[in-house]
C-alpha cells in the first residue's frame, strides 16, 4: 500500500536519477538530454510541491539534501558552460560583453577554477 510517505521517497529518487542524467547530459554537452531532464525536474517538482514539511522522514531528508547538493552542483556546471560560450563568442566578434560573468565562473571557463 502506497502512503503519502513512500510516495514523496518514489518522487525524491526519481529526482535524484533525473539530476544524475542532468549531470551527465551536461558533461556531453547532449541537448536534447538536458532539455529532456529538465521536462522530467519540472514534472516531479510539480508532483512534490503536493508534499509538506511534515511529511519529511530522515529518509526523505536525506534524499531532499542530496537532491539540493546534485542541483547546485549541476547549476553551477551550467553557469561555467555559459560563461565559456559568452567568453569565445565575444573573443569571435570582438564586441564587448552585454554582462559581466562573475570572476570565479570566468576563472573556471578558463580552465583555472
Amino acid at each position: 500500500m502506497l502512503t503519502p510517505s513512500s510516495d514523496l521517497r518514489d518522487a525524491l529518487r526519481q529526482m535524484l536519477a533525473v539530476l544524475e542524467e542532468e549531470r551527465q547530459a551536461l558533461a556531453g554537452l547532449d541537448i536534447d538530454a538536458i532539455v529532456g531532464t529538465t521536462r522530467d525536474k519540472d514534472r516531479l517538482c510539480g508532483a512534490l510541491e503536493h508534499f509538506g514539511e511534515a511529511q519529511l522522514d530522515e529518509e526523505s531528508r536525506s534524499m531532499l539534501d542530496a537532491a539540493r547538493r546534485l542541483n547546485e552542483v549541476n547549476r553551477q556546471v551550467r553557469n561555467i558552460i555559459a560563461a565559456n560560450v559568452s567568453r569565445r563568442l565575444n573573443a569571435l566578434t570582438g564586441s564587448p560583453q552585454l554582462y559581466r560573468i562573475p570572476k570565479g565562473y570566468a576563472a573556471m571557463a578558463n580552465g583555472r577554477g
